[in-house]
């Protein structure tokens, strides 16, 4: 299925970005590139972890049902 040229509503991935910086990301000030990197990393981690979350994150209807 194409994509239009802009659709970040049916692109999964900007879903999962929204989580991460709302619950990993919001109100902090990292002191180095790496402590973000480091915070990413656990947030991704805490989504592997709960893929049933992940799954109503990113698996829209319309992903659901061409798989």
């Amino acid at each position: 299925m194409r994509l239009p040229p802009y659709s970040p509503e049916m692109n999964p991935v900007e879903h999962l970005w929204d989580e991460l910086r709302e619950k990993d990301f919001a109100n902090r000030v990292f002191d180095t590139l790496g402590a973000a990197i480091a915070q990413a990393a656990r947030g991704l981690k805490r989504m592997e972890e709960n893929p049933d979350v992940l799954l109503s994150i990113v698996g829209g209807n319309w992903i659901l049902k061409s798989i």
